[in-house]
């Protein structure tokens, strides 16, 4: 897209009333029948597409006007995959590229927006780099793998001033809004706890297997990238790097991001005083994981508590659910999850205020990347359902109750200096190391 297509489209945003702009949430996003202008073509290039790289390139490709020119995996065998597949949806794939290397793709001047969906040790230098080439991002969550990470992130999308979307889908769903709406209007009562908890019974760590060759057609340097250099191991590859701290933050990150968000957007809070999680590899030793497969932690806020639990392998979790946040009130509790939301009336309240069940009644990753497509298309970066300054926020969160495990401490965090209290532990966890050449730039 270039500088007069770009034009184009700030202008067309003020079109039809908005029509170019994703519709206030609650309402069906905007759908354009016929075709699409050729100016208001967005070409989308997605890198990494084994798991929810895939899923999140499906989405946008149900939006009017959006192109897939370009897919990037250093798995050989998954981008013949991901090509037949589209290939099947009536795609014509001679104007598809692959790389395997991501930087070629951004080198691309054709392309306006990228998708990404790589392992999280990944997820910063692309983003960083996709701004730096001008391009509009849409990066899974946790946004980044380490609260340094965070940062910087934040200050490249501030100064290349590129939408960057991140794929924290549950803030496009209505039932979350609603959930949210009502805790605010404050018939809950003091709210004393809110606990959110993820119970998930699919997911175990891989076996203990030797290592071994990476499989033909996979660039295994290249998917290593900054994290540190080791042998290859297949229980460490694909879905399972979720598991190893190298990579990523086990639970705590992947389902917490989504979780925890609800938590601190509910209460309307920032960052807490302090941090204290205990937990281990209990249930599965046996298995090939480094990130605890069972936590508990703990967070102090100035006027109430917020308690992360989570366990792999099982699904019996709080009221009944393998997964939600339970806002817990004088007046009575409002559980929410990914199901829908209702309020447990308190027996010695007055207030009546129990609702029932609300279920679930949209696809939220849908909104989520319609909500994406339009900011890319109106510029109005404060239309995002979730910018990377707010991922951030919680992923910070996040990263906080893998700290204190990981340090064996209760921490104190400084709001204003932005740090723990403890520089020790600074040093060693704030920000990961970079390896294989790799430097996280400073912007």
């Amino acid at each position: 897209m270039n500088k007069n297509r770009r034009q184009f489209l700030k202008q067309g945003s003020a079109l039809a009333g908005g029509a170019f702009l994703l519709p206030a949430i609650g309402r069906q996003p905007f759908s354009f029948s016929g075709s699409v202008a050729p100016a208001d073509q967005i070409n989308i290039g997605a890198i990494g597409i084994k798991g929810m790289g895939w899923a999140d390139l499906t989405a946008a490709l149900k939006q009017p006007g959006v192109n897939v020119v370009a897919l990037c995996d250093v798995d050989k065998s998954v981008l013949d995959q991901r090509m037949k597949e589209l290939s099947e949806k009536n795609i014509d794939t001679s104007k598809i590229k692959t790389y395997n290397d991501y930087r070629k793709l951004l080198e691309r001047k054709d392309i306006d927006a990228v998708i990404i969906g790589t392992p999280d040790h990944w997820h910063a230098l692309i983003m960083i780099e996709a701004c730096q080439a001008g391009k509009d991002v849409y990066v899974e969550k946790p946004v980044g793998n380490s609260i340094g990470e965070c940062r910087v992130m934040m200050a490249a999308q501030k100064r290349y001033n590129r939408v960057v979307q991140v794929g924290q889908w549950q803030r496009s769903q209505q039932h979350f809004k609603n959930a949210v709406d009502f805790v605010a209007s404050g018939q809950l009562g003091n709210i004393r706890t809110v606990k959110v908890w993820c119970y998930q019974g699919w997911m175990k760590p891989g076996p203990v297997v030797p290592d071994s060759a990476p499989p033909p057609g996979v660039d295994y340097a290249m998917w290593l990238g900054p994290a540190p250099t080791r042998p290859f191991n297949s229980s460490r590859f694909h879905f399972n790097f979720r598991w190893f701290w190298d990579y990523a933050g086990g639970l705590m990150t992947d389902w917490g991001v989504h979780l925890l968000d609800y938590g601190l957007l509910g209460m309307k809070a920032e960052t807490p005083k302090t941090i204290a999680a205990l937990g281990g590899n209990f249930a599965y030793p046996d298995l090939y994981e480094e990130t605890p497969d069972t936590l508990t932690t703990l967070y102090e806020f100035d006027t109430f508590n917020l308690v992360w639990d989570h366990a792999m392998g099982i699904d019996n979790g709080s009221y009944g659910r393998d997964h939600g946040i339970a806002y817990i009130g004088n007046n009575g509790t409002l559980v929410l999850s990914r199901g829908g939301w209702e309020v447990i009336e308190e027996k010695q309240s007055k207030s009546k205020v129990s609702r029932p069940f609300e279920k679930v009644s949209d696809n939220g990753l849908d909104n989520h990347m319609a909500n994406f497509i339009a900011v890319v298309r109106s510029r109005k970066m404060e239309d995002l359902r979730c910018s990377v300054q707010e991922a951030s926020h919680v992923a910070t969160v996040a990263q906080m109750g893998n700290i204190s495990l990981r340090s064996g401490q209760r921490l104190a965090w400084d709001k204003v200096a932005g740090k723990f209290t403890d520089d020790k532990v600074n040093r060693e966890f704030l920000t990961k190391e970079y390896h294989n050449g790799y430097k996280l730039p400073v912007v």
